[in-house]
């Protein structure tokens, strides 16, 4: 048989022709229920494309999905990947990662006029205005911080605790939504907290992360305790998925959970100091 009539095979020896037969599958024993790493997604802040990673200590990491010439990226900025997780530091190749946020178009950070990174960050600046005059990106509305506004209602990222470990979540309580593929391949659209399910309860406790950390002086937040639910219950709030989707193990996660582990020096930020309310009391003196 000459050479030309051989069947092609892909690196790992597979059959090249065989890659449309073959379907993706997530091993029992699998820590995640995701297909895979580095899972897409767009800024919402400039539309652009970025990378999703865990890193080893269970936060996330938001990386520019392409690599980067590592002499053109200052050493403090420079990531690298290593089996799925995302490390903040090089790793001696001529080739790099970087944080998305550091050549974010609508960043005004110092290190997003690195004159080594100014190119890239003009080439997603037009790319971000060409979303916008077809349509297909509106930047979001910058959410004021809660320093900013002493009375808001409710934390824009609220700190959960499940299973006896506090978090920050993405979004507020009521909005966090299942992470689960649908029939049709897109994100489900259901909340976790719907009606008729069981429902946190919202407490003040000292601002606290881990037992071997001191609270923080005078310091109390606003936490949504959810430790007096069911087992059952907290692990379907852990990974992220409605009541339908809990039941449902053989359908995948489209997105990794955005659970982050809270530390109150880091995210200090989001740290409300009263519980929130759902309806703002009328001012003294207005009519009901």
């Amino acid at each position: 048989m000459s050479s030309s009539s051989a069947p092609r095979r892909h690196w790992d020896g597979s059959f090249a022709a065989d890659h449309r037969r073959r379907s993706l599958r997530v091993a029992a024993d699998s820590p995640t229920r995701l297909l895979r790493c580095a899972q897409r997604d767009r800024c919402r802040a400039c539309g652009n494309a970025i990378e999703w990673y865990r890193r080893s200590d269970e936060r996330s990491a938001c990386l520019h999905p392409g690599e980067l010439p590592s002499a053109n990226v200052p050493d403090k900025l420079r990531w690298h990947v290593s089996s799925g997780l995302a490390h903040p530091a090089g790793d001696g190749r001529p080739w790099c990662r970087i944080a998305h946020a550091a050549v974010c178009p609508a960043s005004t950070g110092v290190t997003a006029n690195h004159s080594g990174l100014s190119g890239l960050r003009r080439a997603l600046a037009v790319n971000t205005r060409r979303l916008i005059d077809s349509g297909a990106f509106t930047p979001s509305a910058s959410e004021p911080g809660p320093a900013q506004t002493p009375e808001a209602c409710r934390p824009a990222r609220p700190v959960v605790q499940l299973l006896y470990i506090r978090y920050l979540a993405a979004q507020p309580v009521e909005e966090i939504q299942c992470v689960a593929q649908t029939r049709h391949r897109g994100r489900c659209p259901q909340r976790l907290l719907t009606q008729g399910a069981l429902a946190g309860r919202w407490t003040l406790v000292p601002a606290t992360a881990r037992q071997e950390q001191l609270a923080l002086p005078s310091e109390i937040m606003a936490l949504y305790d959810l430790t007096h639910l069911p087992y059952s219950e907290q692990l379907r709030w852990r990974a992220q998925r409605c009541s339908a989707h809990a039941a449902a193990t053989a359908a995948a996660d489209l997105v990794m959970a955005e659970w982050e582990p809270f530390d109150p020096l880091l995210h200090h930020t989001h740290i409300y100091r009263r519980l929130p309310t759902r309806v703002r009391h009328p001012q003294r003196g207005a009519h009901p």
